[in-house]
Order: C-alpha cells, then structure tokens, then sequence
C-alpha cells in the first residue's frame, strides 16, 4: 500500500549546529536505505515559509503499522511529526506503480474533489466519467500523468504531474472534462526537489 507523508521538522532551539547537521547526514544515509527497501518511493518539498522544515514523501508499506515502524526508524523523527494519508489504488492510473520524473520538468500534487450536482441522470455521469478517463490516458500519453491514486473521502483523487511551469498545470487542469463540467475542485502544490528523492539518486 502506498502513503503520502508530509513531514514537519521542528528543531529545538539551542541544538548545536553540529548536532542537527548529524542528524540530517544519517537521515540521508538512511533514506537511501529505505529506499533501497523499497519503503520510501519518492521525497519532495513543498512551497515553505522563511525557516520552515517540511517534505512530502511517498511511502510503501504493507499497512500503517508497518508504516510506522518505517517513519520511526528515521533520525529525524526525534524532531519531527508525520501527517499520514493513505492512497488506494485509482481506475484512471496510468501506471499502477510509481515512476521515475520522465524529464527534468517541474512536478506538481493536484487534489481532486468531485461534487456531481443532484438529480444528474446517470447516462450523463457516466459519460462524464468516460470524458475523464480518457482524458487521463491523454495526458498521461504526452508525459504529464504520472500517477493518480484515490484519497479517503468521497469523490477525493491526487495526482502526481508534470508540467513545464504553473501556466501549464492550471491549463491542463482546467482542460479536464470533470472541470469543465464544474464537478470537479482542485488544489495544486507545486513540488521542488528534495536533495534525498530516490528518483533523483537514481533510486
């Protein structure tokens, strides 16, 4: 099962500089480890205010208990606090397994919640539906889909893209038939490098 994991570090004031220099090598050292594993798939950072510590990580594991023992086993842990999200696989995935950026572009996370207006006949939701997922395979087909995974709650999806700067990700967003339609809200994070991704390392 996979997780997106976002990370908030926050180092106690009066750590010697030494100290938290240590601890950001080992947890280097040991992401590699786990992704070795085949635990941490992906390591990203997020928009961040001045001084603020925070990274988005997809994870793998067999269940959240697993998970755990998977987050705790990072040095920074002494530091820092996991909000965890569980993903379940989405019909409109294009891969079905994490892959690498295919290109140096930029990535993006995009949340995605459907409303379908009440008393809509199901003919047209379907329809719609089908707009969508073909729309997915099409984007995915010119290398923006990457991954798209279903979130707890109803009619919530994140996906996983690649665009060559904001402009274009709100563009292909807009372009989709659920948006279109105006069923559909979402959220865009754009996503930097984080120095540890495996993808980056040749994970």
């Amino acid at each position: 099962m996979e997780y997106l994991v976002t990370m908030t570090t926050q180092v106690p004031a009066g750590t010697p500089e030494g100290d938290v220099q240590d601890i950001r090598t080992r947890e280097a050292a040991h992401s590699r480890d786990l992704a070795a594993q085949g635990n941490l798939l992906r390591l990203w950072r997020p928009p961040l205010q001045p001084g603020e510590w925070r990274s988005l990580g997809m994870f793998a594991a067999g269940d959240g208990d697993q998970l755990e023992k998977v987050l705790a086993s990072m040095p920074l842990r002494v530091w820092r606090t996991d909000e965890v999200t569980p993903l379940a696989p989405h019909p409109n995935d294009p891969t079905g397994q994490t892959e690498k950026p295919r290109s140096v572009a930029p990535e993006f996370l995009t949340t995605f919640t459907v409303t379908v207006p009440a008393g809509t006949p199901r003919e047209t939701v379907d329809a719609a539906l089908a707009r969508e997922a073909a729309s997915a395979r099409e984007q995915a087909g010119q290398g923006h889909l990457l991954r798209l995974w279903t979130l707890p709650g109803q009619g919530r999806a994140l996906g996983l893209w690649q665009a060559g700067d904001g402009a274009e990700i709100q563009a292909i967003m807009a372009s989709l038939p659920l948006s279109v339609l105006g069923w559909m809200d979402v959220q865009t994070t754009p996503l930097t490098p984080h120095p540890s991704d495996p993808a980056l390392a040749g994970g």
